[in-house]
C-alpha cells in the first residue's frame, strides 16, 4: 500500500473540509494560491536539494513514484495541507479575536 500517497490525499480533503467548515473559504481566494505558488517556489529549492544530493531518500513502497523534477509529487500535496490548515487556521482565530473585540 502507499501510505504515504494515501496519507497525503487525506489531509488534503481534511483541510478542504476544514476550510469549508469553518467558513474561512481561504481556498477561493486568489491571494492564497499566489502565496502558495510562493511557498513552492522555495520549496523546489530546499526540498529539490534534498532529494537531488540525495540527502532524503523515499522507499518506492511508499508512495507512487511520481515526481516533479527529484521531488515526490505527494511532498506538494503534503506541503499545500500543511500550509493551507495553517492558512485557514490564521484567519478562523483571527475572525474569533475581532468577534470577541465587538
Amino acid at each position: 500500500m502507499k501510505e504515504y500517497t494515501v496519507a497525503a490525499i487525506v489531509s488534503a480533503l481534511l483541510v478542504v473540509l476544514v476550510d469549508w467548515r469553518l467558513g474561512t473559504h481561504v481556498l477561493r481566494r486568489p491571494a492564497f494560491w499566489v502565496f502558495l505558488a510562493v511557498m513552492y517556489a522555495f520549496k523546489l529549492l530546499a526540498n529539490g536539494y534534498l532529494t537531488w544530493r540525495p540527502i532524503v531518500m523515499y522507499n518506492r513502497e511508499f508512495f507512487l513514484g511520481l515526481r516533479l523534477f527529484t521531488i515526490p509529487v505527494e511532498d506538494f500535496i503534503y506541503g499545500f495541507s500543511l500550509i493551507a490548515l495553517s492558512v485557514v487556521l490564521w484567519e478562523y482565530f483571527k475572525g474569533q479575536r475581532k468577534a470577541s473585540r465587538i
